[in-house]
């Protein structure tokens, strides 16, 4: 129904609609509603004192209209749909390259839900978009100001529920984005002009009478292009309508409605609260929003509405940090649900708009990739143009027959002639003849969809009917060549001076490789730090932005950093100018990369997630990047923590690899080891030890992660031991241990002859009894499994494992063997993979290298062994030598000793001593006195004794040499 204060501007409006509902419902009922509720809208939008500019989101007729009306009226007061704690970002538009984004970060949050962490708020802005014309004039325009009204950052995620979160994070989870459409991340967008049916059967219902494919196609087709060439009040009249059918005809749903009505008393509300504190006109105002919200029905709307109706609400206690990100079409298309290719085809028609109408549009001075516009901005002083009364537009414009645009042949035969040069050079079999193929085909697809002109839209789908045919040679497909022909993913840049001092710092850094790494591309870096040693501090930088930003971001070619390792030369493949949005990013979570980098170790390490390998791993990366020993020390106090902490042997693998790997980096590079590591390295053992028995029982506990304690446990057990650790009790952890699994047994048993509780004679018996029992050979791969894993703590086993595999190969007939080989190389393959070379290289030291000495080779396991010590024997006359003349010829020996061992007693003398007292020990086995001479380097051989000597010692007498050295090795000692 018409409205109470409502003008008599569309009264033939009202009435013909109003006749019409009566005709085709049979009476007046809801049709006639919202038939009339819509003139009630277009109506009160009109009579508003401040003039409501409604947009659609970068539509180039919205720009060629706001360009028009800002050089007619000159408004001082430009009040923008926008979040109004960005404004300070805009002066920085002039130093960038649109299209960029406008972005507000949030690392750390308070007052939110911790999952949601981090938010972020993007607003993309191109050329060809009504709200940069109005932030172009407003800041190049003296006397204007700009005022941005719309709700805060904060205010975006306060008034948002944790199911609208949950939703848009799994949308962006499922769909894969390429990456010029990923350049605003998983931000949430704001939509500035959003102008798109909510009502699904609308929108299909409009789709299918269009004789069009998508939303984007029916706007340019019947709203964009009729509206390029109207003027100012058909123009307002036209958006207030199409902006008031889509919000009648949205469905109930509540929490987007409760958004948009509390979006829109934001606005006036800030609006009037500026125009009360500076008195302002309204008259000399212009209020800029989305036509959605420009048909607003709530009470707080207009100049003269309520305004105590409406309490804005404190921000929360989250600190906010602002900057300028590039953008592209893409991302655009990606972030509102565009169709792909929709925005650089309106970019396109906003350069043929301009050439046509010759409308001048604003420009920021100074705005990268902008042409100097020879005219000069508006003055303040002109007058403006004096308001006309309002009349009804709007019903010509829905009379009136469609615009039959003639046809263009030349420009469609310039498109038809470029796309099939563009599909040569991309592998496709095009010719001239389908170039007047698609030439005609899209004249026959705009006739059946009643168009006298064809669309881009309908040139695109020519093409790819007539040119890509069957298949796809290249990566690219003939609709992406269009779009790129039309003008391509147009991608923004954020100048230099808009960056943040994080990226201006990284960029003066690496300044000393002489590249342009503000520019989008891989570029290839070569570091040589023995010619140029400047160079260090480059490759330390880029090793940090590796740890911080994406792979690709910066990635080596040749050089690796190790702990105590350093590379002389390196080799880089640099695109820091195609992730400039993530050093953006890194730069609102410090002022420095080494900032950043220590806070993200704390934040890993001391996270409620943290593990114990994770805490270690945070040691690790600071001693490689920060050569803090400061934080590394703080960290690895922590992980004592950590440790002690965990009941699960789930990252028991990783601990052992980076308590090695640090161990030997502190023993090589200091000259003690930090008390942290000690402390950790004691608390280790105790814990493994309390662990091991419940980890061989337990299910879920690979043996990997068993065999990883082991190796702790045995690896570190020297110092262990010196630091107070008592070896009973691993004893008694393997002896409590009893595991069911075949892979933890054979593990166990490993356990076992390390600690010396069974011998390789008995470990080997056991392996026989295994092959021997016809009922454990199906399982036998996983006791070798087991083996295998063994090999991790005790890598001195790698003889019997590799004699354990042989006796199988060599016991077991084919009919066995050849069932269970794919499960014994899949189980090894799998679960020792690492482990395999370390048995390949002492199954290569065992077997033979040639194949003919392969049916003579007897195996070392089955040898007869030989006396080590078998040689010359003493003759029956020397067994009665006794006595040894080694201690009373060398006393200072013997005193060294018991000075040593802490003896004070001093010589004892025999009262008698026996004539004959040689020692039958070494004159019974001198092939041992022969190898204690070899050992202490005495090769002169035996000396010429002549007859028994009355106190006969055989090293004495015959190895003169052997007692000094001996006697010398001791005194040092």
């Amino acid at each position: 129904m018409s409205g109470s204060g409502a003008s008599g501007v569309f009264t033939a409006l009202r009435t013909q609609l109003q006749e019409a509902a009566t005709e085709f419902a049979g009476g007046p009922d809801a049709l006639e509603g919202i038939l009339l509720g819509l003139v009630d809208d277009v109506d009160r939008a009109v009579r508003e004192p401040l003039e409501i500019f409604p947009v659609c989101h970068h539509s180039p007729a919205s720009a060629l209209a706001m360009a028009r009306r800002l050089r007619e009226k000159q408004p001082k007061v430009v009040y923008l749909e926008l979040c109004e704690d960005m404004a300070p970002l805009l002066t920085e538009l002039r130093n960038c390259r649109l299209p960029v984004a406008v972005q507000a970060f949030a690392g750390d949050v308070d007052g939110f839900p911790q999952e949601w962490a981090p938010l972020s708020v993007v607003a993309p802005i191109t050329e060809a978009s009504a709200e940069y014309q109005a932030i172009a004039y407003a800041l190049d325009t003296p006397g204007v100001e700009l005022v941005l009204v719309d709700r805060s950052s904060d205010h975006v995620f306060q008034w948002s529920d944790t199911a609208s979160q949950d939703e848009v994070s799994a949308e962006a989870d499922e769909e894969p984005k390429s990456e010029e459409a990923a350049l605003h991340g998983e931000a949430v967008g704001v939509e500035i002009g959003d102008l798109r049916p909510r009502f699904a059967e609308l929108e299909e219902h409009l789709l299918r009478h269009g004789k069009v494919r998508h939303w984007s196609e029916w706007w340019h087709q019947y709203v964009e292009v009729p509206l390029g060439d109207s003027d100012h009040d058909t123009y307002r009249q036209v958006m207030f309508l199409v902006g008031s059918l889509f919000r009648r005809l949205a469905p109930g749903d509540g929490d987007r409605v409760r958004v948009d009505e509390d979006r829109e008393r934001y606005m006036w509300t800030r609006m009037r609260e500026h125009m009360a504190a500076t008195g302002t006109d309204p008259e000399d105002c212009l209020y800029v929003c989305g036509a959605f919200h420009a048909a607003s029905r709530v009470e707080e709307f207009g100049v003269e509405g309520r305004s105590d109706s409406f309490t804005i609400s404190p921000r929360t206690a989250t600190t906010w940090q602002y900057g300028l990100i590039p953008s592209s079409h893409a991302a655009i298309e990606a972030q509102f649900g565009l169709v792909p290719g929709s925005v650089s085809i309106a970019a396109t028609q906003w350069q043929k708009s301009l050439k046509r109408t010759r409308v001048q549009p604003y420009r920021l001075e100074g705005q990268a990739g902008a042409r100097t516009s020879r005219a000069k901005k508006a003055l303040p002083a002109a007058a403006p143009a004096v308001a006309a009364p309002a009349t009804d537009r709007l019903s010509g414009f829905l009379r009136q027959p469609p615009v039959l645009d003639g046809l263009d042949e030349a420009e469609l035969l310039g498109w038809s002639v470029d796309i099939v040069r563009a599909a040569r050079r991309n592998g496709y079999l095009a010719s001239t003849a389908d170039a007047i193929a698609v030439f005609e085909t899209s004249i026959l697809l705009a006739g059946m969809r009643d168009r006298a002109r064809p669309t881009p839209y309908d040139f695109q789908d020519a093409a790819v009917t007539c040119i890509e045919k069957d298949r796809v040679p290249g990566r690219r497909d003939v609709r992406r060549l269009v779009e790129i022909m039309m003008g391509g993913d147009r991608i923004g840049q954020v100048g230099y001076e808009a960056l943040p001092p994080l990226a201006r710092d990284v960029y003066d850094r690496l300044e000393p490789l002489g590249l342009k790494l503000r520019q989008r591309g891989v570029q290839r870096a070569l570091l040589d730090m023995a010619g140029r040693p400047e160079l260090e501090a480059c490759s330390d930088v880029l090793w940090m932005l590796r740890r911080l930003m994406p792979t690709a971001a910066a990635r080596p070619i040749m050089g690796e950093r190790r702990l105590g390792e350093r590379s002389i030369q390196e080799s880089w493949d640099l695109a820091l100018g195609t992730h400039q949005r993530a050093l953006i990013e890194l730069g609102y979570e410090g002022v420095s990369i080494e900032q950043v980098l220590e806070q993200r170790l704390r934040r890993e390490a001391y996270g409620p997630r943290a593990t114990t390998a994770g805490v270690l791993a945070a040691v690790e990366d600071s001693l490689l990047y920060l050569r803090s020993g400061r934080l590394a020390d703080e960290l690895g106090t922590h992980a004592l923590k950590v440790l002690s902490a965990e009941r699960t042997v789930d990252g028991a693998p990783e601990v052992l690899r980076r308590a090695r790997a640090l161990l030997a980096y502190y023993r090589t590079s200091r000259p003690e080891l930090p008390a942290w590591i000690e402390s950790f390295v004691r608390t280790g053992y105790a814990h493994y030890c309390t662990l091991l028995p419940t980890a061989f029982r337990d299910e879920d506990a690979t043996v990997g992660q068993v065999a990883a304690m082991l190796g702790f446990l045995f690896s570190m057990e020297s110092l262990a031991l010196s630091l107070g650790c008592d070896r009973t009790q691993l004893e008694l952890a393997v002896a409590q241990s009893h595991p069911e699994d075949p892979s933890k047994t054979a593990l166990l048993w490993a356990a076992q002859v390390q600690l010396g509780t069974l011998s390789r004679a008995e470990l080997r018996a056991r392996c026989d009894a295994l092959l021997d029992n016809p009922l454990v050979v199906p399982s036998y791969p996983r006791y070798l499994s087991g083996f295998v894993h063994a090999l991790e703590p005790v890598p001195g086993l790698a003889d019997v494992v590799v004699e354990a595999v042989s006796n199988a190969f060599g016991r077991l007939p084919d009919t066995v063997l050849l069932p269970w080989l794919p499960l014994l190389i899949t189980t090894l393959r799998k679960g020792a993979g690492d482990l395999a070379p370390l048995l390949i290289r002492e199954a290569g030291r065992v077997f033979p290298g040639r194949l003919p000495t392969l049916d003579s080779w007897v195996p070392p396991w089955r040898a007869p062994q030989a006396d080590p010590f078998a040689g010359r024997r003493a003759e029956p006359e020397d067994q009665g030598r006794r006595g040894a003349t080694l201690l009373p010829a060398h006393p200072a020996t013997c005193d060294a000793v018991a000075e040593l061992l802490g003896c004070t007693e001093g010589w004892t003398r025999p009262a008698t001593a026996p004539a004959s007292s040689s020692a039958a020990l070494l004159t019974a086995h001198p092939a041992a006195c022969d190898a204690v001479a070899q050992l202490l380097g005495c090769d002169g051989g035996w000396g010429a004794a002549t007859g028994p000597s009355p106190s006969g010692a055989a090293l004495v007498t015959h190895h003169p040499a052997a007692s000094q050295s001996l006697e010398a090795l001791l005194a040092r000692a």
